[in-house]
């Protein structure tokens, strides 16, 4: 089963607001096997939504639209999903009871605006939203299955979570997961690691091998679709071993390890402190040393100074050292 997401709010084209719903989102679908194919942006704008819908539903198994379930004029999403699945609008009245209760446990006046929230797509499944008066639903369409859910991220994710999950677990059937590792690496371009590895990347299919640049580091990414975590991890560990025998001295960590929290690990282990003196930094080491946690007990601080000369004053170094 392959998914799209669909994040709805004319805000996110205008960069007033960080998408990060879809990554959320797509963690958690290819936590359960789900291939997340495509994930597109739309505004709040009635003609785009409805093409977006309507070439993701020609195109993948599952649409998940995020965000446009609010109460104004310009939350669309319930009427475009209507309008793409060939259905009307109907008042659901366990939703309406649902938010206006919400309403009142909140003290706060419930107007007719907040109505349009318990509408959904005839013959939809509804998803109750108790973290929010926006709900949810899912339509079981002749060309794939629609879920809409808000875009506000703590409702997000608990329907996520409560109700979206199970529910593709359910269609899905036969589970599958996905798993990723990420291999770091410093002092190397992005080239040169696609040249020592091209062979690999070009063999690999499950699991997949992707290159991510970053300033100073660049990843590697060996990604697996398999029954269990178990054999996924397996398929990950023998591509692991191939990369590493190609490039021995360049990866420093895995998955979440940074480089400064390597640093530390490594002075741990010898039982050596470190302390700074930093020119033309503006500190930026130690600010990175700090928050790692445990630091305290390796890095004993350090100073910012302006030039080499200041050093060599503090220090009583020679100059030239």
């Amino acid at each position: 089963m392959n998914a799209e997401i669909v994040v709805i709010g004319t805000e996110l084209l205008l960069g007033q607001i960080i998408d990060t719903n879809a990554a959320y989102i797509a963690e958690q679908l290819n936590s359960i096997g789900i291939s997340v194919l495509y994930k597109t942006t739309v505004g709040d704008n009635a003609a785009r939504m409805q093409e977006v819908l309507r070439r993701a539903l020609e195109r993948v198994d599952v649409v998940l639209t995020s965000g446009g379930l609010g109460p104004t004029e310009d939350d669309l999403t319930r009427e475009m999903a209507a309008a793409v699945t060939g259905r009307k609008l109907v008042l659901h009245p366990e939703l309406l009871a649902q938010i206006k209760r919400i309403f009142d446990e909140r003290q706060m006046p419930f107007k007719d605006n907040n109505k349009r929230q318990a509408y959904i797509p005839e013959g939809s499944i509804p998803i109750e939203n108790p973290q929010g008066t926006a709900p949810g639903y899912i339509i079981e369409a002749d060309q794939g299955i629609l879920l809409s859910i808000p875009g506000v991220p703590r409702e997000m994710k608990y329907l996520v979570e409560h109700t979206v999950l199970p529910y593709l677990k359910r269609k899905a059937g036969a589970s599958h997961v996905i798993k990723y590792k990420l291999l770091k690496l410093c002092g190397i371009g992005e080239s040169n690691v696609d040249h020592a590895i091209r062979d690999l990347i070009q063999a690999s299919a499950n699991p997949s091998i992707g290159l991510l640049a970053h300033l100073g580091q660049i990843d590697i990414r060996i990604t697996a679709k398999a029954a269990t975590p178990e054999i996924a991890d397996e398929l990950i560990a023998r591509l692991e071993e191939q990369i590493r025998a190609r490039l021995p001295h360049q990866i420093f960590g895995v998955d979440h390890e940074t480089q400064e929290s390597v640093i530390a690990e490594l002075l741990r282990n010898h039982d050596l402190t470190l302390a700074l003196a930093e020119t033309n930094t503006g500190g930026n080491i130690g600010r990175h040393l700090l928050p790692i946690p445990g630091s305290d007990a390796v890095f004993r601080g350090g100073v910012v100074l302006t030039d080499a000369a200041s050093v060599s004053r503090l220090l009583d170094i020679p100059p030239d050292t």
